[in-house]
C-alpha cells in the first residue's frame, strides 16, 4: 500500500493513472494530425477544382510529370510505413532489438524517398518546369496553376517527411520508447508517418495519374 502511494505521489501533472496519460498523448497527436490534413486538404480541394473546371488542360499539364518516379516513390513509401507499423508491434511484444531495426529500416527508406524527389526536381529544374520558368512548355494560366500546385503540394510534403525522418531517429535511438511496450513514444511517431504516407497516396493520382495515357 505504501509502495502505491509513493508511486501515484510521484506522477506529476494531471493524470492519476499511465493509461489515462497514454489516452491524452495520443488524442494530442490525433488532433494534431487532424490539423495537418486541413492543411493539405486545401491543396487537394484547389487541384480537384482546377482539373473539374480545366481537365484536357490539367491532364496536359500532368503528362510533363515523371510517373516512373512517382510510382517508384509510392512503393517506398508505402513500405516505409509497413516498416514503423512492424516497429510498434515489435515494441509490444517486449522486442526491442526488432522494434529499432524496422525503424531504422523506416529511416533508410525515407531517406531514399527525399532522393529520389531531389532527382526529380532536378530534372523538373532541367527542363525548365520550375515556377517562373515553364513559359517554354505551358500555354494558358491552368496549366501554370498545375505546376503551382505541384511543386507546393510536393515541397511541402517533403518538408513533412524530413520532419518526419528525424522523429524516427529519436524514437531509434530513445532506449526506453523502444522497451516500452504500451509503444507510446513510438506508436505516436508512427502515426505522424502514416499521415506522411496516406497524404503522398492522395498526391501521387491527383498529380501523377492524372497524365498518364
Amino acid at each position: 500500500m505504501a509502495e502505491s502511494r509513493t508511486h501515484s505521489a510521484s506522477r506529476q501533472g494531471p493524470f492519476r493513472e499511465g493509461g489515462q496519460e497514454r489516452e491524452a498523448e495520443r488524442l494530442g497527436m490525433l488532433v494534431f494530425l487532424a490539423s495537418e490534413v486541413m492543411l493539405f486538404g486545401g491543396i487537394f480541394a484547389a487541384a480537384l477544382a482546377l482539373r473539374l473546371e480545366h481537365e484536357s488542360a490539367y491532364g496536359a499539364a500532368a503528362h510533363h510529370l515523371n510517373l516512373w518516379l512517382g510510382t517508384a516513390n509510392t512503393a517506398v513509401l508505402l513500405t516505409s510505413s509497413l516498416m514503423a507499423a512492424i516497429a510498434v508491434q515489435a515494441a509490444r511484444d517486449g522486442k526491442p532489438a526488432w522494434a529499432a531495426r524496422a525503424l531504422w529500416a523506416a529511416v533508410l527508406l525515407g531517406c531514399v524517398f527525399l532522393a529520389i524527389k531531389g532527382a526529380e526536381y532536378a530534372g523538373d529544374l532541367r527542363e525548365g518546369l520550375m515556377p517562373g520558368t515553364a513559359q517554354a512548355h505551358f500555354e494558358g494560366t491552368t496549366q501554370h496553376l498545375f505546376m503551382n500546385l505541384y511543386f507546393i503540394g510536393t515541397g511541402l510534403h517533403a518538408v513533412h517527411v524530413t520532419i518526419g525522418l528525424g522523429l524516427l531517429v529519436v524514437a531509434a535511438l530513445n532506449r526506453q520508447a523502444r522497451h516500452d511496450q504500451h509503444a507510446v513514444l513510438i506508436g505516436n511517431v508512427a502515426l505522424y508517418w502514416h499521415l506522411v504516407d496516406v497524404v503522398w497516396v492522395f498526391l501521387y493520382p491527383t498529380l501523377y495519374l492524372a497524365g498518364a495515357r
